[in-house]
């Protein structure tokens, strides 16, 4: 069983990995990043349709920090953009934590972790890759 929940859980810091690397996901991509998102925390109907209300808030705020940072022109300030990203991601938190159960949010933490830890990044994508199958695990070395 712990074996399968992690098999889960890196398949979908795969689909996350490759979704948040597109600029604009197409809607196929959105909709399996969802459909999986929804298997791995075990969401109802209802929950899932609130969790991708709250995630596309998010994802439209951190779009409009990197144009805002883009259009400023000259040297980001990096230390600023992490500043409001942590910002945006703790009021996505916070947000997430009055629609999921305590379990859940806990496992929709460790894939947050384990997307910014880079699980997942092994070459999935690129342009016109990123399809709407899911990703294969890569070999790992362990």
């Amino acid at each position: 069983m712990n074996a399968s929940i992690k098999a889960g859980v890196v398949a979908l810091a795969a689909l996350w990995a490759g979704a948040a690397l597109a600029q604009t996901p197409a809607p196929a991509n959105h909709a399996n990043h969802m459909e999986s998102l929804g298997i791995l925390l075990d969401l109802t109907e209802a929950q899932k349709a609130q969790v991708q209300t709250i995630l596309q808030g998010e994802h439209a705020q951190m779009r409009a920090l990197f144009e805002q940072a883009k259009a400023a022109g000259g040297k980001p300030d990096f230390q600023a953009m992490h500043a409001a990203h942590q910002q945006i991601s703790q009021d996505t938190l916070q947000k997430l934590s009055g629609v999921l159960s305590a379990t859940q949010l806990k496992k929709f933490q460790t894939l947050e972790q384990m997307h910014a830890h880079g699980f997942g990044h092994h070459g999935h994508g690129g342009p016109g890759g990123a399809g709407g199958a899911p990703a294969t695990p890569a070999p790992s070395g362990n």
